[in-house]
């Protein structure tokens, strides 16, 4: 039970959608409205199901965390909320998804601006081989805003919610690929932050950094959350225990469990979400 001792020991120690949308949202009251809803998502690679009827919702604002073993479905539902696996042949989705009070695989959905609500930050940080400004403008241009004062003023704001600014703001025109791998990786958030995204999806988002910098990603997090919708994959429960509200236990393609971040670590319902936290397997 050690394992499970030092996560206790943690856990206690992009624009807006459309105006109906916005009504529906305030019609039904923030602590009762999901950002994120699934509903008996089912999820296919040609043949090969990849996800049994997940279903799962994600409160406003916050962190939620999805846990568990390689190859058990987390980054596949992970893409699915932002229609990544659109790019891939020979998927299939079975299921509702509604992001921001939208549903997501509706035929009337725009997906460039589905991405543009729905940010993603991945494993390894992938900055534009372009300036440390133009990777945060690029997003807001190709969106069409063309005014300098009004991009200075996206990439300040941005670089400082991706917790960036005091140290890139004299260099900006420099490469991005000349930053350490940790200011990357907030690069890249930032990056994400520009287009004003509702929902910010990170996928293992500090696997490949330091503990420094992956510290510096945890307090980001934390801080961000304030202001956005954060559903984080990771392999460290210690920092799923730090840093999310809610987490939820994937195994084989199912949602084994889902709750609030203490309960899963102090009380989980599923014999198999205790196995894993323990490290009985994974």
């Amino acid at each position: 039970m050690q394992i499970l001792d030092r996560i206790n020991e943690n856990f206690n120690g992009l624009q807006s959608g459309s105006q109906g949308n916005e009504e529906n949202i305030a019609a039904a009251g923030e602590n009762n409205y999901s950002e994120v809803k699934v509903e008996h998502l089912n999820f296919f690679y040609g043949n090969v199901q990849a996800l049994f009827d997940v279903n799962i919702a994600v409160k406003k604002k916050g962190v939620a965390a999805l846990i568990g073993p390689s190859g058990c479905g987390k980054s596949t539902f992970l893409r699915v909320l932002n229609r990544m696996n659109d790019l891939v042949p020979n998927t299939r989705l079975e299921g509702k998804i509604t992001v921001h009070g939208e549903d997501i695989y509706s035929p009337a959905t725009d997906v460039v601006e589905l991405r543009k609500k729905v940010g993603m930050v991945f494993q390894q940080p992938n900055p534009f081989p372009k300036s440390i400004y133009d990777n945060i403008a690029y997003g807001p241009r190709i969106h069409g805003q063309k005014n300098k004062a009004k991009l200075d003023q996206i990439v300040e704001e941005s670089l400082k919610g991706g917790a960036l600014w005091e140290e890139v703001k004299d260099r900006l025109h420099e490469p991005a690929l000349a930053l350490s791998g940790g200011q990357q990786q907030r690069l890249c958030i930032a990056r994400a932050l520009a287009v004003q995204p509702k929902v910010l999806l990170m996928d293992e988002p500090t696997s490949a950094i330091d503990p420094i910098a992956t510290q510096r990603i945890e307090d980001l997090v934390r801080d961000l959350c304030q202001n956005y919708t954060i559903i984080i994959v990771t392999h460290n429960m210690q920092q799923a225990a730090r840093i999310s509200d809610n987490t939820g236990f994937f195994l084989q393609g199912e949602m084994v469990e889902w709750g609030e971040t203490s309960q899963i670590f102090t009380k989980p319902e599923d014999q198999r979400t205790e196995d894993y936290i323990t490290g009985r397997f994974g």
